[in-house]
């Protein structure tokens, strides 16, 4: 059994903040962030939270499929910002929809989210078992923000984007994956930290809730790994780099994507961006450009071309899928 994406879907919240507007509040310029990151905007949550952008994501991939809620079977959501620790935010996502016979949840490997849920996904349809599936990416990563800290303030945005998935006998859009986590780095991203702290164990650690980066060994990190995984993952399908026509990077910074293009030998024509419109959306950059470009008829379903997503991230994570539209 083979599974096919049939349609593909995003939100982003309508409160757009540019360069200029964080210079009112932070030590910084829009021309160090440009020149930097490649970023110019990010959109930035106005009460709606994490199940809610994911809920209006997953709306409009029902609504371009002219599926019903009522026919989904699993709804998996990858995100490193839940509402709560638990209900679960697939859940929330689940009863936002009207999905009320779909198995939902959430799974956590931050920025490569996306890619890890499509891979979780894809082996659920397999057994046979789930017909329709959600896969969607969304955080509200302004949430975890130190917005007095302007290394990481600037880059991040909040965001859901993903696709619907369906059963099929005749099409099977997954071709390949490479999928890697690094435990040993884990600490070179972090958020939400949570002490142990109870009647028989007292602690002085205290609770770190912002997010902290080691925004270096981040950028080392993906450009060493990233190449690596993109030409397993073309190995493991049996095909050459020239075989693909696009890859979709996590939209980390524009930086990162060049030297990834430089690593690969590969013009950067191949390499789809779009984070200088959304910024960082972590496990939702993926998705959201994925929908741009399907939007936009710059990638088309059905089509059959051959696209990389990968991603990289807290964990440290990182891998690619190979995907034939």
């Amino acid at each position: 059994m083979g599974t096919k994406i049939v349609s593909t879907g995003s939100y982003v919240p309508k409160k757009q903040v540019s360069n200029e507007m964080l210079e009112s509040f932070m030590e910084t310029n829009d021309e160090w962030i440009k020149t930097r990151t490649g970023i110019h905007h990010r959109h930035l949550a106005e009460g709606e939270n994490t199940s809610v952008l994911c809920g209006k994501a997953a709306k409009a991939m029902l609504d371009k499929a002219d599926v019903e809620a009522s026919e989904i079977d699993l709804i998996i959501v990858a995100t490193m910002t839940p509402d709560y620790l638990s209900p679960s935010t697939a859940c929330l996502v689940q009863e936002y929809i009207g999905a009320n016979k779909a198995m939902a949840f959430d799974l956590n490997a931050a920025c490569s989210g996306f890619v890890y849920a499509l891979s979780v996904a894809e082996k659920m349809m397999a057994s046979g078992k789930f017909h329709y599936a959600l896969v969607i990416g969304g955080e509200v990563m302004s949430k975890v923000i130190d917005w007095t800290d302007r290394s990481t303030a600037v880059l991040f945005g909040d965001g859901a984007g993903g696709v619907l998935l369906e059963a099929n006998s005749e099409k099977n859009t997954f071709i390949a994956e490479d999928l890697h986590a690094d435990g040993g780095r884990a600490l070179s991203l972090t958020a939400g930290s949570m002490a142990v702290n109870n009647p028989y164990h007292k602690t002085e650690e205290t609770n770190e809730y912002y997010l902290k980066m080691d925004g270096r060994g981040i950028f080392d990190f993906a450009i060493r790994s990233v190449p690596k995984s993109v030409r397993q993952v073309v190995e493991n399908a049996g095909l050459e780099l020239e075989d693909i026509d696009y890859i979709l990077p996590h939209q980390a910074n524009y930086r990162i994507v060049e030297a990834i293009a430089k690593k690969l030998k590969l013009p950067m024509t191949k390499f789809k961006t779009n984070m200088a419109e959304y910024g960082n959306t972590s496990g939702a950059s993926i998705g959201i450009l994925l929908d741009e470009l399907v939007s936009n008829n710059e990638l088309v379903l059905g089509s059959n071309e051959k696209v990389i997503l990968t991603g990289f991230g807290g964990g440290l994570t990182w891998g690619s899928i190979l995907i034939e539209l």
